[in-house]
């Protein structure tokens, strides 16, 4: 068929469907388009969607537009920027690696780096793998010294910052800390350990074996991947930009693959033909602490959908989402690539899903139920994680909680149990002897996070005076100003970023970064501050 008369096709909603074997059930395509409806079309990016049983493809499908600036459709081979769903491979090539002798999973990671920092503490490959090392997520760090999201980073940025830090966010393998400068290091390893570069080693090893002929890792943003997808943001007047990841690096990110090759590489995880069992059962397996699973495997998260164990990973990147997603009771493998930042990839897969699981199926989220106790909105307020930093603000809103500033309300699901809106996490809260209340969080992984409810006084402006001045933290290279503007502070860094402090109660403030919380000397003086968040935790920043 004549290529523009294929593509006039695909623009119109007609797309390719690869053939259904006998054995499997006929696909819903309609409730499948359906699914995509909103990015369906000549005038929005979209995904591409691959559903495969027993490594048999039952659908390859393309919805809305690749490029909307040259006009160019989603094809079922189009690749995309897969953003972490990169890890896998990275944890894969470490794998190979150690069952060819050339490294064991219990190296301390300075064996082969040997110019990164001892921090008193030995860090294992292993540990980088399963996200249990510690160590300060880089992008955080290059944030603070300065980066925009628009620039460049390299693998001199990156092990320059890291070589410069001095701490940790934990004592390695005492609790899990998602990121991705462990896998930034873990590509380095491969380079070391085998002599060629991630994408040259993943590609002889991984993606040819495979026949995984549209896929190959990038570690530069300047090349050209032929019929790539390009990235897309909205804008707020309507409309869209283009928004490209600026990594010129590779281990945690940069992987440019397609629906149909995810498939066949979910595949291998099956059946092990690349790498054999042992292997595939290590990248299968969770991490531990303290003798509990995390719920990270091999760049893989475990997890469980209406009842039945899963596992896969999703990828967030400027204008990217992704996300593969494999039932291995029920040999189901679902794979999603979007090309557009407001699209919920990983929702899209699971509902896909869905409509190839055999019911009954478990519902997705806990029933609501009638409201015992105190009223939910009876738990607003700011809590704060003595072990992290980290601050939660919660307030009552239009009658419901709901977190700071979002619009999810809290529906009650067991006594002083809430979930947001339709999210699958829980939130328990609990009243303490003193008249305060703590938090347990069940998010993203098995082990809750903690929070108390804290009160604390807003500083007046005389307060606040004595916090302004300049900052220096000598690990992200920044000196940074803290100012009285108007009635309140602001941080000021290098480049022209700025950032409110919001007062949460005594030293203590939010901003867009995090938690900072101003440290004092013996005798009472402002002597620094720490900043605090999700992947960093208390960087000191001492006072000049």
């Amino acid at each position: 068929m004549d290529h523009r008369m294929r593509r006039t096709m695909l623009a119109a909603g007609l797309v390719m469907v690869m053939a259904v074997p006998a054995h499997a059930a006929a696909p819903p395509e309609p409730a499948v388009d359906a699914l995509f409806a909103a990015w369906s079309g000549t005038g929005t990016p979209g995904c591409a969607v691959g559903v495969a049983r027993a490594g048999d493809p039952l659908l390859l499908r393309g919805h809305g537009m690749a490029s909307l600036e040259h006009a160019v459709p989603i094809m079922p081979d189009t690749p995309f920027h897969a953003a972490s769903v990169a890890k896998q491979f990275t944890a894969f090539a470490i794998g190979l690696l150690a069952r060819d002798g050339r490294l064991r999973l219990d190296d301390d990671v300075r064996l082969h780096l040997p110019e990164l920092p001892d921090q008193g503490h030995v860090i294992t490959l292993e540990q980088l793998v399963h996200h249990t090392a510690g160590l300060r997520e880089q992008g955080v760090l290059l944030s603070l010294a300065g980066w925009r999201g628009s620039d460049l980073v390299t693998w001199d940025d990156i092990l320059g910052i890291v070589a410069r830090q001095r701490g940790l966010n934990f004592v390695p393998g005492s609790e899990l800390g998602y990121g991705n400068v462990g896998y930034t290091l873990l590509a380095q390893v491969v380079e070391r350990v085998s002599g060629q570069s991630l994408p040259a080693f993943a590609q002889a090893r991984i993606f040819a074996p495979l026949d995984m002929r549209h896929t190959r890792i990038v570690d530069d943003p300047g090349h050209l991947v032929h019929g790539r997808a390009s990235g897309h943001r909205a804008l707020a007047e309507g409309g869209w930009a283009l928004s490209q990841p600026m990594f010129a690096h590779t281990g945690p990110s940069n992987l440019s693959t397609t629906v149909g090759d995810l498939l066949r590489w979910q595949r291998n995880l099956a059946d092990g033909r690349v790498g054999g069992p042992a292997l595939r059962d290590w990248m299968r397996n969770s991490g531990r602490v303290d003798g509990d699973e995390t719920g990270y495997a091999g760049g893989l998260i475990l997890g469980a959908h209406r009842g039945l164990r899963t596992f896969g990973h999703d990828g967030m990147d400027a204008g990217y989402r992704a996300n593969v997603v494999s039932f291995p009771a029920q040999a189901l493998d679902v794979a999603v690539l979007c090309n557009a930042s407001g699209i919920d990839a990983e929702a899209l897969s699971l509902q896909v899903a869905d409509l190839y699981l055999d019911p009954p199926l478990a519902p997705r989220v806990p029933a609501a139920i009638a409201s015992a106790g105190p009223p939910a909105t009876a738990w607003a307020g700011i809590y704060w994680s003595e072990r992290s930093d980290e601050v939660i603000r919660l307030e009552a809103r239009n009658g419901a909680l709901r977190q700071h500033g979002g619009p999810a309300a809290f529906v009650p699901i067991g006594p002083g149990t809430f979930r947001p809106g339709e999210s699958t996490h829980r939130w328990r809260f609990r009243a303490l002897e003193n008249g305060g209340a703590e938090l347990t969080l069940w998010d993203h992984w098995p082990a809750p996070r903690r929070f108390v409810r804290i009160a604390g006084t807003v500083p007046d402006a005389a307060a606040l005076a004595r916090f302004a001045g300049r900052y220096r933290s000598d690990e992200v290279g920044t000196t940074f100003e803290v100012a009285l503007r108007g009635s309140g502070l602001e941080l000021a860094w290098p480049r022209g970023q700025r950032a409110v402090l919001q007062p949460v109660g005594g030293d203590r403030f939010v901003l867009p970064l995090g938690t900072l919380t101003f440290t004092r000397a013996q005798d009472g003086s402002v002597d620094g501050f720490s900043l605090s968040n999700r992947r960093l935790r208390r960087l000191p920043v001492p006072r000049l």
